[in-house]
């Protein structure tokens, strides 16, 4: 009886060890992507592409060359870049934010609002406006929130990112946001 006691223990020990060392569970999470996909649509958002089409067109005979030089090498398979995922539901939300951002600038130059690490922005400080003013910036503000949150979970769902992992999406955009407008 000793004999299969310890065969049995030894088997559930086994067991127990060969089940904990599978439950380990790697996450990963595609923060590289986030910031050039953030970038990109805080960019937009602010009317800042322009900017990068004007160095594009400067740079056009440099651009000409190396596409000379590309159909003359040997040619490479790539996937597609996750950073342009797009879908209708991300396209709204900027088109909204960016008619709202034309709104929402003159507080940001006059330093009444502010971006937040987390991503949102909140009212810094506007005791010189009225009531009325204060209201409408007020929903100007939560509007341009959710629309925020909208976002960050759309951009997660569009590269597969778990949702659990909305923050640390709303956090990587905050950088992007609290760059100085140009």
């Amino acid at each position: 009886m000793k004999k299969n006691q310890k065969f049995l223990w030894s088997t559930i020990l086994c067991m127990m060890v060969f089940i904990l060392a599978c439950v380990t569970v790697n996450i990963y999470f595609p923060a590289e992507q986030v910031e050039t996909m953030a970038g990109e649509i805080v960019d937009e958002i602010r009317g800042q592409e322009g900017a990068e089409k004007q160095s594009f067109l400067i740079n056009k005979k440099v651009c000409f060359v190396q596409s000379a030089l590309q159909c003359l090498s040997p040619s490479n398979a790539w996937a597609q870049d996750a950073t342009t995922v797009s879908n209708a539901t991300i396209r709204g939300l900027k088109e909204k934010m960016k008619a709202r951002y034309a709104q929402l600038k003159p507080f940001y130059q006059n330093g009444m609002l502010q971006e937040g690490d987390d991503g949102y922005i909140s009212i810094a400080g506007a005791d010189e406006l009225g009531l009325k003013e204060k209201r409408d910036l007020n929903a100007l503000v939560d509007a341009e929130n959710k629309d925020r949150g909208a976002l960050y979970a759309e951009v997660a769902r569009a590269l597969v990112i778990d949702s659990s992992q909305i923050n640390k999406v709303a956090e990587i955009f905050a950088r992007e946001w609290q760059k100085p407008i140009r």
